[in-house]
C-alpha cells in the first residue's frame, strides 16, 4: 500500500478482487485521476455465428456479459458509474468504451450521475471482423465518452503530445487503430484468447498520454487482462485494477510483471507553450536583443518600430506587440510572437527565437 499526496491510503499498482461497484465504494473518496472503463456491453446475442466455412466464431458469450433485461443493465450501469464518481479528484475525468449495443444507454447514465460529457471519440477499426450473415453492415468501430467529473471542472488534456503523436496534426475523434492480433492477443493454456474483448495497448497509449500525466492514478473496475495497468506502467502513470474473475487477474499479474516501465527522459512529452515561463517583450529590449528604434517587420512587410519602454509604434498605432499586430490586421488579436520578425544577417528572423533563447536560460538555471 502506498500513499499520494492528500489522500489515505491507495492500492497503487495492485490488482484488486471482488465487484467492482463493492471495491470502488471501499476505495478513499476523491483519489482518483482518470477512470478508463470498459463494462460488459450486453450484447444480447441469439445462438451461434459460424464463419462461411461453418467454423464457429469466438463470440461474447460469457456469464458476465449476460443481463436479464435492459433494465437490469440500467441499474449496473447507474451503481458503479456512482460508485466511479465519488472516486475522481475534482479535476478528474472518465474513459467509458462501448458499442452500440450499450454506449447510447451508459451515455445517458453518465450524463443524469452529472458528469459532463467532452467528447466522444470513434475507435474505428482498421482490421474489423467481417459480417459474415451479410445482414448488416460490417461493425467497424467502437465508441468511446470522454467526460469530466462535472460542468466547470477541470480536467486534463495534453493536447501538444497527442499533436505531436499525429505528426503535427490536431488530433481528431476519430482514431484509426488495429484490434488486438498477433503477438499482443493474450492467450490461455489452451492457446484460446485470454479475454474475448482485449482492447489494444496503442488504444489506452494514446487516452493515457492525452488525458493523464507522470505519475497520475488510474482505474480501472472492469480489468480484465490488464491493458489498461500495462499501459499504465510503461508511462509512468499509477493503476488500480479491480476484476472479479481469477483467471483474468492471472493473466493481467503476468503480463504487467513483464512490463519495464519507460525511462525518465522517454516519460516526457510536448507541453503547451503556455505552461512555459512568460518572457515580456520588453526583456529582450532591456538585454539588448532588440534596439530602441530598431525596425520589425510582419507577413506582409508592414513595419513597426521598437521602442524603449518595450512598445511598438506604427503610424498611429502603438502598443504592445500583440496590439499593434492586431491593428494593422484590422482583427481584434493577435499573436504578435508569430507576427513580427526581425533583420539578422540579412535574414528576416521570428522574434520568438529570442523569447526561446531567454526561456533555454531560464530553464537551465539551477533550482
Amino acid at each position: 500500500m502506498k500513499n499520494t499526496k492528500g489522500a489515505e491510503a491507495l492500492p497503487l499498482d495492485s490488482i484488486l478482487a471482488g465487484d467492482c461497484i463493492d471495491v470502488m465504494n471501499a476505495l478513499p473518496e476523491a483519489s482518483v485521476d482518470l477512470i478508463f472503463a470498459d463494462p460488459p456491453y450486453n450484447l444480447q446475442l441469439r445462438g451461434d455465428l459460424h464463419r462461411p466455412d461453418n467454423s464457429k466464431v469466438d463470440a461474447v458469450d460469457d456469464h458476465w456479459d449476460q443481463f436479464s433485461s435492459f433494465a437490469a443493465y440500467d441499474r449496473f450501469t447507474q451503481d458503479w458509474l456512482k460508485a466511479a464518481r465519488r472516486l475522481l479528484k475534482p479535476h478528474g475525468a472518465i474513459w467509458v468504451i462501448g458499442s452500440y449495443h450499450n454506449i447510447f444507454r451508459v451515455g445517458t447514465a453518465l450524463q443524469d450521475a452529472g458528469y459532463w460529457v467532452l467528447n466522444d471519440v470513434v475507435w474505428r477499426k482498421s482490421n474489423p471482423m467481417p459480417n459474415f450473415r451479410g445482414k448488416r453492415f460490417t461493425n467497424a468501430h467502437e465508441t468511446m465518452i470522454w467526460a469530466s467529473r462535472g460542468e466547470g471542472a477541470k480536467y486534463t488534456f495534453n493536447y501538444e503530445a497527442l499533436k505531436a503523436l499525429n505528426e503535427g496534426v490536431q488530433m481528431r475523434s476519430d482514431w484509426v487503430l488495429p484490434i488486438c492480433t498477433g503477438h499482443e492477443r493474450l492467450k490461455d493454456a489452451k492457446g484460446d484468447k485470454a479475454h474475448p474483448t482485449q482492447k489494444p495497448e496503442s488504444l489506452l497509449h494514446r487516452v493515457l498520454l492525452g488525458t493523464t500525466n507522470e505519475g497520475d492514478v488510474v482505474l480501472d473496475p472492469f480489468f480484465g487482462t490488464g491493458t489498461t495497468g500495462a499501459v499504465a506502467k510503461m508511462l509512468g502513470r499509477h493503476f488500480i485494477g479491480i476484476e472479479r474473475e481469477e483467471g483474468y487477474r492471472e493473466v493481467a499479474g503476468r503480463r504487467i510483471g513483464d512490463v519495464r516501465k519507460f525511462d525518465t527522459d522517454a516519460l516526457k512529452t510536448t507541453r503547451p507553450k503556455r505552461s512555459e515561463p512568460r518572457v515580456p517583450f520588453g526583456q529582450l529590449v532591456e538585454r539588448g536583443m532588440l534596439r530602441p528604434g530598431e525596425v520589425l517587420t510582419g507577413p506582409r512587410g508592414q513595419t513597426a518600430k521598437v521602442r524603449a519602454d518595450g512598445t511598438l509604434v506604427a503610424g498611429k498605432a502603438h502598443g504592445s506587440i500583440h496590439q499593434v499586430g492586431a491593428a494593422l490586421e484590422g482583427a481584434p488579436s493577435c499573436n504578435g510572437w508569430a507576427y513580427w520578425n526581425f533583420k539578422k544577417d540579412g535574414q528576416e528572423v521570428s522574434i520568438d527565437l529570442l523569447r526561446q533563447q531567454i526561456r533555454s536560460e531560464m530553464q537551465a538555471r539551477p533550482n
